[in-house]
């Protein structure tokens, strides 16, 4: 028998089963028959991604940014909402940064969990930057380096996720039981019941996105193409210089966009970066399911789709003490993808951070990453 798997008990030895039946991970290296399988696995793109009815909701400034809250239909389900945050005073075209948002249990808000807009933000949002960000709406800080900063709502989140009502009466009354490891002093009963209810459903979303041919990242992945596209029509930004950045499922989306849109000049991923095997046995359960697109490890590893267009400028930061990954995992993943970047004759292009404590995108990372980007997409080539 195998090595032994918690979560697995007597079915441990599946895990080689599994492994005689074909190779799983197989290196997949960089260049355009790996960006064409992960769109495979991916499986999900309407027409040419254009946002249709794009429409302005409102304006404000703050703070130093002009803001404006954007709105538009990526095809189905209600409008995605977005903010577009830029310096006030700006009139040249500027650089232009696609700031996701979290996965984080949290998927009430979106946009809100890591931008300001007009208004204060609420005090469970407040708390969970605490935790997450260094305190601060990193959108609003990275605007002030000189960007145009969009943060749009992706499916499942926000504007875009399922009322409470549409899902099935046992999600929501397992939710009325589990609520309490998702709720803190921070935040309201409703948010709590609906991110708890949320949970769940995501399992429920998945099994519908097998029925429809596709997968949770590739929905994403597409809304997130969506949101590029928005971005490309504005003429306030420079098209040549688009990057994107996120944390956790936010970093799961910027892989994802960085692999899949050759617009995406330059990519930040932060605590969302393993070796699928690093996580057998350690971190499958706390992940979401855009962390496994469907039949992707027969093809090559997350490293791999993350690297599939290198040389392709890339940064990933990984926090040591991040409890979703092994530290085995995480420098395993480094080398796999410094190895890509190596073989296409640009070691440089990709930046590999490790930084101490836990799952974040701190103050210090977020300088560091801002600094990475703006070097990238500020500097004449």
């Amino acid at each position: 028998m195998s090595e032994g798997y918690r979560h697995l008990g007597i079915f441990s030895d599946w895990v080689t089963a599994a492994k005689q039946v074909r190779p799983l991970y197989p290196k997949a290296p960089p260049g355009p028959e790996t960006q064409r399988r992960v769109r495979e696995v991916l499986g999900f793109s309407l027409g040419d991604e254009q946002p249709i009815d794009v429409r302005t909701e409102r304006q404000w400034e703050r703070d130093g940014l002009v803001g404006e809250e954007v709105s538009w239909s990526v095809g189905y389900g209600p409008r995605t909402h977005a903010w577009v945050l830029k310096p006030a005073g700006a009139r040249e075209p500027l650089p232009a940064i696609v700031a996701l948002h979290d996965h984080g249990g949290f998927k009430y808000y979106g946009k809100e969990k890591i931008a300001d807009g007009p208004e204060d933000p609420q005090p469970v949002v407040v708390s969970h930057r605490e935790r997450a960000y260094g305190g601060r709406a990193f959108a609003n800080a990275l605007a002030k380096e000189g960007f145009v900063v969009l943060i749009h709502d992706t499916f499942l989140w926000g504007s875009r996720r399922f009322p409470l009502e549409t899902m099935p009466e046992r999600e929501r009354n397992y939710a009325q039981v589990i609520m309490p490891y998702w709720r803190d002093a921070s935040t309201p009963e409703e948010i709590g019941l609906y991110n708890a209810a949320a949970s769940l459903h995501e399992h429920l979303v998945e099994k519908y996105c097998s029925l429809l041919g596709t997968t949770l990242a590739g929905v994403v992945s597409y809304e997130d193409r969506v949101a590029v596209n928005y971005l490309l029509s504005r003429d306030d930004i420079i098209p040549e210089r688009i990057g994107c950045v996120g944390l956790s499922g936010g970093g799961c989306r910027a892989a994802l966009l960085q692999a899949t849109c050759d617009r995406i000049v330059a990519a930040v991923v932060v605590g969302m970066m393993s070796t699928y095997e690093g996580l057998l046995d350690h971190n499958v359960a706390s992940h979401t399911w855009m962390f496994f697109p469907a039949t992707w490890a027969r093809y090559g590893d997350w490293p791999d789709l993350a690297a599939c267009r290198a040389p392709s400028p890339l940064m990933v930061q990984y926090d040591l003490d991040d409890d979703l990954f092994t530290e085995e995992g995480m420098r395993a993943a480094h080398e796999r993808i410094a190895a890509h970047y190596r073989s296409v004759g640009h070691p440089e292009n990709y930046v590999g951070e490790f930084y101490p404590g836990p799952h974040k995108f701190d103050l210090e990372m977020q300088a560091a990453a801002f600094a990475w980007l703006k070097a990238r997409l500020t500097t004449n080539d």
